[in-house]
């Protein structure tokens, strides 16, 4: 080690002591290692912090409302089934648009079905003046015949006036007007509920 080398430690340590001796004159006592404080000399906000504060929203769930459609029972009467929508869409139209998507698996287990197609589109679908409804359709509905084409224009008369205010039903192939059966097997140009009263649901006591 060379003078100048030792001369620099020699001052360090110099210095070292001076500093411990100038904080010991100063009242400051120097631990040789870390201490707890006292509780009564840390502040109080320090000793319980307040959680940060948190503001939670949450959007309410749209409310639901039942809406019925009809299918056919294994008896060949119509029975009612619910569906759940929300109020905003509570609509001749999502009624239809229902009917056209067919039983559940649970009521297809049930043995309900619809005669329907489920190729069926409903172009469109409102409710005029004296209650009566105008459902305009389009895919496979016009092909069918006989008794298929009777319970499935009875479903869609008993859904569509299932909505209040719908009093009969007027049909549309693709925008043009049609005359429909009716259980007696006559076509006619407005079909009401009244009219298919051997495939109406049974009257529940």
């Amino acid at each position: 080690m060379t003078g100048r080398r030792r001369f620099r430690q020699a001052m360090l340590v110099a210095a070292t002591g001076v500093t411990v001796l100038g904080l010991a004159g100063c009242g400051v006592p120097v631990d040789r290692s870390p201490t707890a404080l006292p509780r009564r000399g840390i502040p109080f906000g320090l000793l319980q912090p307040s959680p940060p504060s948190t503001t939670t929203t949450s959007a309410a769930s749209p409310a639901s409302v039942p809406i019925r459609i009809f299918l056919v029972s294994p008896t060949g009467r119509l029975v009612a089934v619910a569906r759940e929508v929300t109020a905003a869409q509570d609509s001749l139209d999502t009624v239809l648009d229902m009917l056209v998507k067919g039983p559940t698996n649970a009521e297809a287990a049930a043995g309900l079905q619809s005669a329907v197609p489920t190729q069926t589109t409903v172009l469109g679908a409102e409710i005029g003046t004296a209650g009566l409804a105008t459902v305009n359709l389009g895919g496979t509905f016009g092909q069918l015949v006989g008794q298929a084409q009777i319970e499935a224009v009875a479903q869609f008369v008993f859904s569509a006036s299932a909505v209040p205010g719908v009093n009969g039903v007027t049909f549309e192939l693709n925008g043009a007007t049609v005359n429909v059966p009716v259980a007696s097997g006559a076509q006619v140009p407005i079909a009401s509920t009244s009219q298919f009263a051997t495939l109406a649901p049974v009257p529940t006591l």
